[in-house]
């Protein structure tokens, strides 16, 4: 197997746009013990089998799991048709905030501190089993009424140089494509939890907090019928951990 790297790609702007999409009220969810992001591309030979495992990963409902896939292979003779810049940039941040410069695909970053390859199901599984047993520190409760969501954040310790930052994320929860030219010309492959859109609602500084947000703003992403918010260290303070998850509830 080849993972397909980029090295030492300096920071990048900013923690994305957008924002949008779905729900009816029902019991809130447990809360998660890990989120795991994935950074894929159609236009990579090592991704399919990674894709096809985080359509496993997404069963378990311990985990949140993500797809984000990146442009920087567009080059290679096929546009990602999920592609987008703002999933580049989230993973130039991850490594900046890191400091190891590490950005390839396919590439799994856990909790948003620790990345592995994204084909590797053990190595996955072991460092979602060294999250700890009580989850994220701050506990998110989602509801759904007259027309907005509200975002209950509890209270944790927080020493950060700045604070935390609120993220909502909007989400397909599968989506297939067929790539017609590149490294995986005349493949079909199925992605889970494909995100969106990505926006910043709020911050977070270690109290409790409420946050609204209109629904017509939380579907407003096209073809998303779930969505994720996280509450996450800020990355230009070098702080990226999720400190908080909660998936909303699908369409």
């Amino acid at each position: 197997m080849m993972v397909r790297q980029i090295s030492n790609i300096a920071a990048a702007a900013g923690l994305l746009l957008i924002a949008g999409i779905p729900a009816h009220a029902q019991q809130p969810p447990a809360q998660p013990k890990a989120v795991v992001e994935l950074f894929t591309s159609q236009g990579c030979s090592s991704c399919p089998a990674a894709d096809a495992l985080f359509t496993e990963l997404a069963k378990d409902p311990r985990l949140i799991t993500l797809t984000l896939p990146v442009t920087y292979w567009d080059y290679l003779g096929w546009k990602d048709t999920l592609g987008q810049e703002a999933f580049s940039k989230r993973q130039k941040l991850y490594a900046k905030a890191r400091g190891d410069g590490q950005i390839y695909t396919p590439q799994a970053v856990v909790n948003g501190s620790t990345h592995i390859v994204g084909s590797d199901r053990g190595g996955i599984d072991k460092l979602v089993k060294e999250q700890g047993k009580d989850g994220f520190p701050v506990k998110i409760d989602l509801t759904e009424a007259d027309g907005a969501l509200r975002i209950n954040l509890g209270t944790a310790p927080f020493t950060g140089e700045k604070p935390g930052v609120v993220l909502l994320l909007q989400v397909s929860r599968t989506a297939t494509v067929p790539i017609e030219r590149g490294e995986n010309s005349g493949k079909t492959v199925t992605y889970a939890n494909v995100v969106r859109g990505i926006s910043r609602i709020g911050e977070w500084n270690g109290a409790a907090a409420t946050l609204t947000v209109p629904l017509e703003t939380v579907r407003s992403a096209a073809k998303a019928d779930s969505y994720v918010v996280l509450v996450q260290g800020d990355p230009y303070a070098r702080q990226s951990a999720i400190l908080g998850a909660a998936r909303g509830p699908a369409k």
